[in-house]
């Protein structure tokens, strides 16, 4: 199977949709089967390694993806990330929201990057936060289970990391009265998120999934993506190496068209959208999708999954995809049935 969902991300004709996964898929099943306690793997190559194979040994499903959590990227630039050791199964936060005031204060931090001096080289760019830490445990999933899945590597999309890392307000009034200014962080950000989506394939991973949740259109409205978001998913897509997977959330049926401009090598959607719309619109881009995480996955049981699969099936995905990073507590007969 890892050989097929390779050959389908090379551009390859295959006569079924295969189901994987290129957004966090860890369970608390898998965890326990593990004896891992989640806040620690986070923080701990060899154990956000096993955690990310974990649900491929317990359910079948032939991917894996790496890192676990959204903010690796914020606390490189120097976020405080809150781990939340005191909840068991609960994904990590920005500790405090606003690292930088302004899209220009975050352009003044980020000109001034270790990696920006030396094109092509990452060594001391790779010791800011955990960026190298991920890069170990793709390695270490590599040598584990990388025979039989496929690795995926994760990076926020660069208008989500912005949000994560500037004041909101301010930067809602900014992208009003100074757009240059904006846009200009926000190729910053393309750059910076390509050399880690490098440095994630170099270490191992096969494709590269841009999460970009918060500059999705059904979010900050067609207008405003095709503005500030689209142009810098085009920059970060072009720099990263194939394959390339965007996903973005919320109903973006009205805006199919301009996700097509991306770039993407595959563009993945979730439960809201309309599939049908989808594929017609999407020629030049595999179509991953849709299953809900939440209300089939999660809270569905085997037969409502089953159900799913076929609808997205039919509508004319290329693979089988959740929506949106699973529910932790999804339940891995679940899993076993996206096959």
């Amino acid at each position: 199977m890892r050989e097929k969902i390779l050959d389908l991300l090379a551009g390859k004709k295959i006569n079924e949709a295969l189901a994987f996964s290129g957004l966090i898929h860890v369970t608390a099943q898998g965890l326990q089967h593990e004896g891992l306690i989640f806040h620690e793997t986070h923080t701990d190559a060899r154990k956000m390694a096993k955690a990310a194979a974990s649900t491929f040994k317990l359910s079948g499903l032939p991917s894996a993806v790496l890192p676990l959590d959204m903010y690796v990227e914020a606390e490189a630039l120097g976020a405080e990330i809150n781990f939340r050791e005191n909840r068991e199964f609960e994904f990590p936060q920005v500790r405090q929201a606003g690292l930088f005031g302004s899209v220009k204060d975050l352009t003044t931090e980020i000109t001034h990057l270790p990696w920006r001096a030396v094109p092509g080289k990452s060594t001391e760019f790779l010791k800011r936060g955990r960026i190298k830490l991920v890069c170990d445990a793709i390695k270490l999933l590599k040598e584990d289970v990388g025979r039989e899945v496929v690795i995926g590597g994760m990076v926020p999309g660069p208008y989500t990391l912005l949000l994560l890392v500037t004041d909101v307000k301010n930067l809602f009034i900014e992208m009003s009265r100074e757009p240059q200014a904006v846009t200009d962080a926000l190729f910053h950000l393309s750059s910076f998120l390509a050399q880690v989506g490098t440095d994630y394939r170099d270490a191992g991973a096969d494709f590269i999934t841009i999460h970009d949740m918060g500059g999705s259109p059904a979010f900050i409205g067609p207008a405003k993506y095709e503005q500030f978001a689209l142009p810098a998913e085009k920059a970060l897509i072009e720099k990263l190496p194939k394959p390339r997977v965007l996903s973005v959330c919320g109903n973006v049926t009205k805006s199919l068209h301009l996700l097509a401009q991306t770039g993407a090598d595959a563009i993945s959607l979730d439960q809201t959208v309309n599939l049908a719309a989808a594929r017609l619109a999407l020629k030049d881009a595999l179509l991953f999708g849709n299953l809900d995480p939440l209300g089939t996955l999660y809270r569905g049981g085997t037969a409502q999954v089953a159900e799913a699969v076929i609808r997205a099936k039919e509508a004319g995905v290329d693979a089988v995809w959740p929506g949106c990073d699973l529910v932790i507590q999804t339940l891995i007969q679940n899993i076993r049935t996206m096959k």
